[in-house]
């Protein structure tokens, strides 16, 4: 071990994100590495998604959520890379020390030349959306019914009402169902499904379970047990229409209304966080606002395929291994002279991600791929990017919609091109992208 370093990365979080971020440093050299997962297995929420749909874009073949896992899970354990279990992390502070706590190890300080956080994300709960009515049991979030269901073997209710289109949500439908249940609707605030088109498709369609837009729950009502559940329309403003209740008699009410990135360490560290994505702001090598600390996956953005999570992670992993390599030599940083071009979401746009690209001086041929997500379902558009005021590319999309992330590479040669010609300016230009509209569906 190096006198001054305990490892050269520590990986929190041992999902998807973090196997994948490992396995790429791996490859890219690194070896004194370990991944801290507080469960007691490696895999995170792919171990609860028993049904298939995973792995179609990265391994080019359908898994299941736990058979997808299991293949990052064999490498790691080909590649002899340390993995803790049963560890939850305290503490991450600028020094890039991690302070953790397991009955196994105890309480200990690791120091690192470098981090990644892959902490994946958290749902949001009943508290957190404050709805009105009594407090009885059988009210779950769709995660946590998910994993009663698929890892306990323990069926949550019989007669439910699910709130939010999310894909959890979605995919319980169809999963209580098929064991029995009676799923007796799916209520979304929004005029629109915040999941997968396809998921509506095979988990509600398919099964013959209404999707009520523009709808939430008013009321619940229950002694000890849930016994109804009431659901209103609401308008424009989010706000419950009089006179529109349909009342449910259930036993159970499951909530899919939103997933938030687990950033307590990221904050707790002083990284500079994004209020569009709730993760941290990054650069276009999953970079954070601290030298040497990197994010990907759940915790800087939430994602609706796993398979982007991956590619996402590979690229914070090999940075994070690049970055090792550079303090290997004379211990000397990354650090080099650059342009730091911020991104904006313009209009019809909930966020851009990364928030920043460093571009070297130097004309670079890489590509930098965007991710981004809009704010309500399109059709027949035009996504139009621009720097400053100079537009660099403009593409029609056909349809897309706020439940699925999309992407855009962006030429980091032309970016140097038109940086150059504006390097007169006192003002940096920033890099936006907008949405164009020609027809809208709300």
């Amino acid at each position: 071990m190096d006198k001054n370093y305990d490892y050269d990365l520590i990986v929190i979080g041992g999902g998807p994100a973090g196997l994948a971020s490992a396995i790429e440093a791996y490859h890219q050299g690194i070896r004194k590495i370990v991944i801290l997962e507080r469960d007691k297995e490696l895999g995170g929420i792919l171990n609860q998604c028993i049904h298939n749909g995973f792995g179609l874009h990265h391994f080019k073949e359908e898994l299941t959520g736990p058979e997808y896992a299991n293949r990052y899970i064999k490498e790691i354990e080909s590649f002899e890379i340390d993995y803790w279990l049963n560890t939850m992390v305290l503490h991450v502070n600028e020094q890039k020390q991690v302070t953790l706590i397991s009955p196994e190890k105890g309480y200990q300080t690791l120091k690192a030349k470098s981090i990644i956080l892959a902490m994946g994300c958290r749902e949001r709960t009943a508290g957190a959306i404050r709805i009105a009515g009594d407090r009885p049991a059988g009210i779950y979030t769709a995660g946590s019914a998910q994993r009663f269901l698929n890892m306990e073997g323990y069926l949550v209710g019989k007669k439910v009402v699910i709130l939010g289109s999310g894909d959890i949500g979605l995919i319980m439908a169809r999963r209580l169902t098929l064991e029995g249940a009676n799923v007796l609707a799916v209520a979304e605030l929004e005029p629109f499904t915040s999941g997968l088109t396809r998921n509506v498709v095979q988990c509600l369609d398919d099964f013959d379970i209404p999707l009520l837009l523009s709808h939430t729950v008013s009321k619940v009502i229950g002694k000890n047990r849930v016994e109804q559940v009431v659901l209103s329309e609401v308008d424009e403003h989010k706000q419950i229409i009089p006179n529109t209740e349909k009342v449910y008699d259930c036993d159970t009410l499951l909530l899919s209304v939103g997933l938030i990135p687990e950033n307590e360490l990221t904050k707790d560290a002083h990284i500079e966080i994004d209020p569009r994505t709730k993760g941290a702001r990054v650069n276009q090598d999953r970079q954070t606002s601290i030298e040497g600390i990197f994010a990907c996956g759940n915790v800087l953005h939430v994602h609706d395929l796993v398979d982007f999570v991956s590619e996402e992670s590979a690229l914070a992993g090999k940075a994070a291994a690049d970055y090792v390599a550079s303090m290997n030599k004379a211990n000397q940083t990354l650090a080099q002279e650059s342009k730091t071009l911020e991104t904006l979401n313009g209009e019809g746009l909930a966020y851009v991600l990364p928030q920043i690209i460093q571009l070297p001086l130097k004309v670079s041929k890489q590509d930098v791929k965007l991710y981004f997500r809009v704010r309500k379902v399109y059709n027949n558009v035009t996504l139009k990017v621009s720097l400053g005021d100079q537009e660099i590319i403009s593409r029609k999309i056909g349809h897309t919609a706020p439940g699925e992330m999309s992407s855009i590479n962006i030429s980091m040669h032309q970016l140097a091109q038109v940086l150059s010609e504006t390097s007169a300016n006192a003002i940096e230009p920033v890099l936006s992208l907008e949405i164009v509209e020609n027809e809208v569906i709300l």
